[in-house]
């Protein structure tokens, strides 16, 4: 059946999976993307919605390299949103609400249209591991298939326990059984691992709902869109979404059930994720808060299903029903499904290199929830990087990584291999030092020369973002170059109880005035003018204004990052000996040999490890 020996064998095809299935394969190798269930191929298994704060430039990263997502969020979105927009642009991020069950079957497509893609519908059980190197996977009917490298994206199906009430039992999703074999094989290999937990809310009838109780929840006006490609085109239509609350009346109901819920009695002892808690972690948590919100997400253009965000839970199916129906509108809900907990095994990621590589086995990589990540967008983006290096390797290429002033993907993946998580990790914004840089709006100028070189973005992607980069650049420059009068400018300065010049000035200095905004130089005939001469598209526009606005902060960070990266040119020998240096700290000596950095700056992001130990390092690589 497998008498091929395959370049990359991607086990699982959730978000992470399937990017690193269509990276490794659209990069020339011989791909085999194997998952239990093949109608489930990047399954929303939690909330219809791609995007959000910080999430959404992982997103628009995904696919300025020629990743998949940005895609198929455009393809399958009901509604778009750009939050943050109150705020600077390094806070804006792009959100979608997805249709479900078309955001799967146009992953699917893609990837049945991938060249050099075979798909098998099977459990992998185990690897097959020959001196401390990977060599293929073994299935639970027995067969072995062989491959260079192997990528695992097992999200939580690795000895998954769901827990609703005082039930549980195993399984990976509601209605899917669990992965086992492979966390076993991989402890007895030498791998350190460890328990997780995550949990959804329950699924309604939305024609049990009484909307009118509700606030509405619309879309932009003018929607935008994740991918950077032309023929992606925007949303003309959209559906809205629901606002209500809890109650004190609401949490007394579900406070009855405390001591049967799985969270409390002890049943559950894993971290679940900080920042998206359980409805029952809220309220004992909050206990000062007497209502907390919940959004309304309707699961697709057709069907009644809504998705209840904000309600996850694990409490016993009667508790939720009776409570939920004491929310504003739900007073005769119907359910789909309760929600529910689930617990698995991950891979605590410092054993991985920045490439996604295990440090133990030669050739085997971890993506997705495996390495402790929750999130899609956390997934897609580790399983684009470890497909992308997979395929680098069997090809015998350089590695490719993405340096922290580089892309959010570079956060994400330093934050885990460098600092460890012991709590499913999100992504945010805070988490990014150079997210003034690291903008939504620019991750094509960032990325998209990367992805084209890797053989990802194609030559028309390229050449669409030189384009768009051209243009903001000459607008900049017209800025920059271009003076106007007192009495052109002053009528509309004094619209804005903004400060009136006396002598021409130039506009640059003007439209860096923090309540100047474009529509207010576009009142300024030659600004105008030039717009309309030049055909400029919305993107070279609002390109063009944080380029102006923004100079200065954008200056200072790119000046930052310079001074650090120095840091990242240079390296720490392979396997150095840090017992030798008597005068750095203990703790500094024991994360050091544990995590092996690469570089002094990665040295430096090790929690434990202090400035003092970071120089004792630079003297004694310096002699």
């Amino acid at each position: 059946m497998f008498n091929d020996l395959y370049d990359v064998i991607v086990v699982g095809a959730g978000h992470a999976g399937s990017e690193a299935a269509a990276a490794a394969a659209n990069m020339g190798s011989k791909t085999l993307l194997v998952t239990m269930n093949l109608q489930n191929i990047a399954q929303m298994s939690c909330n219809p919605a791609m995007g959000g704060i910080a999430k959404g430039q992982i997103v628009r990263e995904i696919d300025a390299l020629g990743g998949y997502s940005g895609i198929v969020s455009d393809t399958s979105a009901i509604q778009f949103k750009m939050l943050n927009k109150s705020k600077g642009p390094a806070m804006w991020s792009p959100r979608v609400q997805s249709d479900r069950m078309r955001f799967a079957e146009d992953w699917r497509l893609l990837l049945e249209q991938t060249k050099n893609l075979d798909f098998y519908q099977e459990m992998v059980s185990g690897l097959l591991v020959e001196n401390h190197k990977v060599v293929g996977v073994k299935t639970s009917l027995g067969l072995e298939i062989k491959a260079k490298t192997v990528v695992l994206t097992n999200g939580t199906f690795l000895n998954g326990l769901i827990h609703i009430g005082d039930k549980n039992f195993g399984g990976g999703r509601a209605g899917e059984r669990a992965a086992t074999g492979i966390t076993e094989q991989l402890i007895d290999l030498g791998f350190e691992s460890g328990r997780m937990k995550t949990g959804t809310p329950p699924r309604v009838d939305g024609r049990s709902l009484d909307y009118s109780k509700m606030i509405e929840q619309p879309g932009d006006e003018q929607p935008d869109k994740f991918s950077y490609l032309e023929h992606i085109k925007p949303l003309k239509e959209q559906r809205s979404c629901h606002m209500t609350y809890t109650s004190p009346e609401v949490h007394d109901l579900l406070r009855e059930g405390f001591d049967r819920s799985p969270m409390f009695n002890g049943r559950i002892q894993s971290t679940g994720p900080r920042y998206c808690p359980s409805i029952e972690d809220k309220i004992n948590r909050f206990a000062d808060k007497d209502r907390h919100q919940l959004f309304v997400e309707p699961e697709g253009w057709n069907t009644v299903e809504v998705y209840v965000n904000g309600f996850s839970t694990s409490l016993p199916e009667d508790v939720q029903f009776k409570a939920l129906k004491s929310v504003a509108g739900f007073e005769n809900v119907k359910f789909f499904r309760p929600g529910y907990a689930i617990e698995y095994d991950y891979f605590p990621p410092t054993q991985l290199k920045h490439t996604l590589e295990t440090k133990l086995v030669d050739g085997l990589f971890f993506a997705g929830q495996i390495n402790g990540t929750t999130g899609y967008e956390e997934a897609a983006s580790q399983g684009l990087m470890a497909g992308i290096n997979a395929a680098l390797k069997v090809q015998e290429k350089d590695e490719f990584i993405l340096k922290r002033n580089e892309a959010y993907i570079g956060v994400l993946v330093d934050d885990l291999i460098t600092k460890g998580t012991e709590e499913p990790y999100r992504m945010f914004t805070s988490r990014a030092e150079y997210r003034t840089l690291l903008r939504q709006d620019n991750a094509d100028f960032r990325l998209t020369p990367k992805g084209y070189d890797l053989g990802l973005a194609s030559e028309t992607r390229l050449r669409r973002m030189e384009e768009k980069q051209k243009e903001s650049d000459n607008f900049v420059q017209f800025f920059r170059d271009t003076s106007v009068k007192p009495e052109e400018v002053n009528p509309i300065l004094e619209s804005k109880n903004s400060s009136l010049v006396k002598q021409s000035d130039k506009m640059f200095k003007l439209f860096s005035r923090p309540n100047i905004a474009t529509e207010d130089m576009r009142k300024i005939e030659a600004v105008e003018n030039y717009i309309q001469e030049h055909n400029l598209d919305t993107e070279v526009i609002e390109q063009t204004e944080i380029q102006i606005k923004y100079s200065g902060y954008i200056e200072k960070e790119k000046n930052n990052a310079d001074k650090l990266n120095r840091l990242e040119d240079v390296k720490i020998p392979a396997n150095f000996d840090y017992t030798k240096l008597k005068s750095m700290s203990t703790e500094a000596i024991q994360k050091l040999t544990k995590i092996q950095p690469v570089t002094i700056s990665q040295a430096s992001r090790i929690s434990g490890v202090s400035p003092a130990d970071v120089s004792v390092l630079l003297v004694y690589l310096g002699r």
